[in-house]
């Protein structure tokens, strides 16, 4: 998501996407698939059916729509553009009124609680899931069944000043821990640099930066096979311990907004790193002028065990009630297409979540934002229990003692672990 719905994302806790363990069965195993719904029937989608979408995708879909009615003649889709910070409530009503649409644009980390009000219509069993990305895919699982598709996606890298690195004494990006370490402090003593990097200190939303160095480490949010959370483990708190030095050591500003880094400090070089999604490509040669894009670049998350990132984006489900329902599906297919998926990134900037659609000349002739498909691939997310909007807050707050006020990397774990075991997984 772009800047517009990552604020919605981290009170959705967004966009998220490597959830709970996927459940399947002998036939939908060899097919790649999750256990599914009744296939869709054959030949052209008729009917009208209505369609919600949020932000700047809300608004810009019903263009896309016309070539699926174009391709569906007796077929006609009724978009609504509904802001993001009253989705959720509306949705909300929506299904306890029985008045939902026949589809629509989800944030990731709703569909466990909407699965679990049976609201959602199962992916029928014609659609291929093995053609998305792993960790987007797995969005849109809750208990080993699939909802709906992954629409589009982003995952979070590391944005650095090539330029000021070289003053620096690096000519590549980093590839470890340490390595992150000393560069961020070597752009502030050779550099200039006021800060080395901009990581955000606690709030809202700060455990999608916290959690790519955690997953890099090998930490795992649930177990008892996916059945509870898991926030206190070794390797939480070592990547919470190494998130924390950044503070201690004066390398990042523990006094900074929940937006630890603006397009002016990165362009002006007072914080030459930052940790973010595709959107702000466009934003800082926006705001950097002609010739910044040569000046910057992205890498990978750094190594400790593994490469890893945070993925979001949105899901695309179908709602039961819909009476429509192979049309409603017939369309959601249509989204999934890598044909629709290339030209939908043209027009929205959303990256696709199909893996074929990154082939089209319009993504892979960007070379950073192949570094970004490459993410994708071992991207993940939080589990999908209906009460991680609400558990996850207590993280966000820990972390603010953390880094801020110094506390117990080991002590804010436990605390959170408590208040996860205390609200439950909601399953």
């Amino acid at each position: 998501m772009r800047r517009s719905t990552a604020i919605a994302v981290a009170t959705l806790a967004t966009t998220a996407l490597a959830l709970s363990a996927c459940g399947r069965d002998g036939g939908a195993a060899a097919a790649g698939q999750t256990s599914q719904g009744k296939a869709v029937s054959d030949g052209k989608a008729t009917g009208t059916i209505t369609v919600w979408a949020m932000g700047a995708e809300g608004e810009k879909l019903p263009q896309l729509a016309k070539d699926f009615e174009a391709a569906n003649p007796g077929a006609k889709v009724n978009v609504t553009a509904v802001p993001w910070d009253s989705a959720h409530d509306k949705f909300a009503t929506a299904i306890t009124a029985g008045t939902t649409p026949d589809a629509a644009m989800v944030g990731t980390t709703w569909m466990g609680e909407f699965a679990g009000q049976d609201a959602l219509d199962p992916l029928p069993s014609s659609i291929d899931t093995s053609k998305f990305y792993p960790g987007a895919q797995k969005t849109t699982e809750v208990n080993g069944t699939s909802y709906g598709i992954p629409w589009y996606v982003e995952t979070r890298l590391l944005y650095y000043r090539t330029d000021l690195a070289k003053k620096a004494g690096f000519t590549e990006a980093p590839k470890s821990w340490e390595d992150l370490k000393a560069m961020a402090k070597a752009m502030q003593t050779k550099a200039g640099a006021k800060w080395g990097i901009g990581l955000q200190a606690g709030g809202q939303g700060s455990w999608q930066t916290l959690m790519p160095f955690a997953w890099s480490n090998g930490a795992e949010l649930t177990k008892d096979g996916g059945k509870s959370y898991n926030f206190d483990t070794p390797e939480l708190k070592e990547a919470m311990d190494y998130y924390q030095s950044f503070f201690t050591e004066g390398i990042s500003d523990k006094a900074a907004p929940n937006t630890p880094t603006t397009e002016p400090d990165f362009a002006s070089g007072k914080v030459p790193m930052f940790i973010s999604g595709p959107w702000m490509m466009s934003a800082v040669e926006k705001v950097g002028g002609a010739g910044f894009k040569d000046k910057y670049s992205v890498a990978k998350m750094p190594e400790k065990k593994t490469s890893s990132s945070f993925v979001g984006g949105s899901d695309f489900v179908v709602f039961k009630k819909s009476k429509q329902r192979d049309t409603a599906w017939k369309f959601v297919q249509f989204l999934a297409d890598p044909k629709t998926q290339a030209k939908w990134y043209q027009q929205s900037t959303d990256l696709p979540s199909v893996q074929s659609a990154w082939e089209d000349p319009s993504i892979s002739s960007d070379k950073k934002l192949a570094t970004f498909g490459e993410q994708l691939k071992t991207a993940q997310a939080p589990p999908s229990f209906p009460t991680w909007e609400q558990v996850i807050t207590s993280l966000d707050t820990e972390l603010e003692k953390v880094t801020k006020q110094g506390a117990d990397p080991a002590a804010a774990l436990k605390s959170v672990q408590q208040q996860a075991e205390s609200i439950g997984t909601g399953q």
